[in-house]
């Protein structure tokens, strides 16, 4: 089709990196020799769009620097720059599970053999290049066909001009798991899919969208693929809460552990002395270690409490750094040196 071009400027600072020439000079002349002249340019504060460089496009930051002579053409000479608009992994918004489900029914015309259910669930929404996805997966075949189950991570590259789209999409990693007979099920109690060095998610620029997702699906000989695909935003600031094992271990077991903030104190009060516990009186007494047998009948009368709470009142053994048993022939052994 025809060609389409759309452009939009971020940046266009401009600054004179000479001074003004004397009063009577129109310009001014540099001697023979090397001539260094710092600068420095201060970005806006609103952010940025990461640069990036894609099939149809591409984001550029560059420094151009322009020699102006009267007499001959100008020279220039332009070194490019790399901007990253930060994305943090950890804002609520990117913490959230995705959890997806699907089912497909499998055969040929009024042929059918069974269906194949799918359902995946990721932990968070948001990751960092080099992490790795833990993949959590059922996969249930009631076909009378052999499977295979497999993930991806799918980028997805969108530009827009002059009212019209384009786009580009490319695998960027994949994991491939276990052959599931007709009749079986299958299980991912956290499979994982690394992600390689990839571009950050690019979703503020009105020409250029780069986004990313997880695709888990089924490779069905002789029907199509069941596939499940769910968002997934790379960002430039990991998450700062548990690591991706530890949570991936609580998503196993599904434990909840909600109870356990409700029972235990924020600040844990410190033991009692154990002077408030046990007075002088009470230490006098010398409560026996093992208490006489208690007769049942008694015991039903009391509370058994009872019991127990006079083991609190029992005095801890008496410290002494002096060895109570010593022995009578002290042993020596050498001690050598080598020089």
């Amino acid at each position: 089709g025809p060609r389409r071009e759309a452009e939009v400027r971020y940046l266009d600072i401009r600054q004179s990196l000479l001074r003004d020439p004397p009063e009577g000079e129109e310009n001014l002349i540099l001697l023979d020799g090397r001539h260094e002249f710092p600068f420095s340019f201060q970005l806006p504060q609103e952010p940025l769009v990461t640069s990036f460089t894609g099939k149809y496009g591409s984001i550029q930051y560059y420094v151009k620097a322009i020699l102006e002579r009267p007499a001959a053409p100008d020279q220039s000479v332009q070194t490019e720059l790399q901007v990253i608009s930060h994305i943090d992994v950890s804002s609520p918004a990117l913490l959230t599970p995705v959890l997806r489900s699907q089912e497909k029914m499998v055969g040929c015309w009024f042929f059918t053999s069974g269906p194949v259910s799918l359902s995946a669930k990721i932990e968070r929404k948001g990751y960092c290049n080099g992490e790795a996805i833990p993949i959590y997966a059922e996969i249930e075949n009631c076909s009378s066909r052999l499977i295979v189950p497999k993930a991806a991570i799918f980028q997805t590259q969108t530009y827009l001009a002059s009212g019209k789209t384009k786009t580009f999409r490319q695998m960027v990693a994949n994991v491939r798991g276990n052959h599931i007979a007709s009749g079986s099920t299958d299980t991912w109690n956290g499979k994982t899919l690394k992600i390689p060095p990839v571009s950050p998610s690019i979703l503020d620029c009105c020409i250029i969208r780069v986004e990313y997702s997880l695709a888990v699906y089924i490779h069905i000989p002789g029907a199509k693929k069941l596939m499940i695909e769910m968002p997934l935003v790379i960002g430039t600031i990991p998450c700062i809460g548990f690591s991706s094992r530890n949570s991936s271990i609580t998503s196993q077991f599904s434990m909840d552990m909600s109870w356990l903030a409700l029972t235990m104190p924020e600040h844990p009060e410190a033991p009692p002395n154990y002077a408030d516990v046990v007075s002088e009186e009470e230490f006098s007494r010398h409560v026996p270690a093992y208490p006489p047998p208690i007769d049942c009948e008694e015991q039903l009368c009391c509370p058994v409490f009872a019991y127990i709470q006079e083991f609190r009142f029992q005095p801890p053994p008496l410290y002494s750094e002096i060895d109570p048993h010593p022995t009578d022939v002290e042993e020596i052994q050498p001690v050598s040196f080598m020089l």
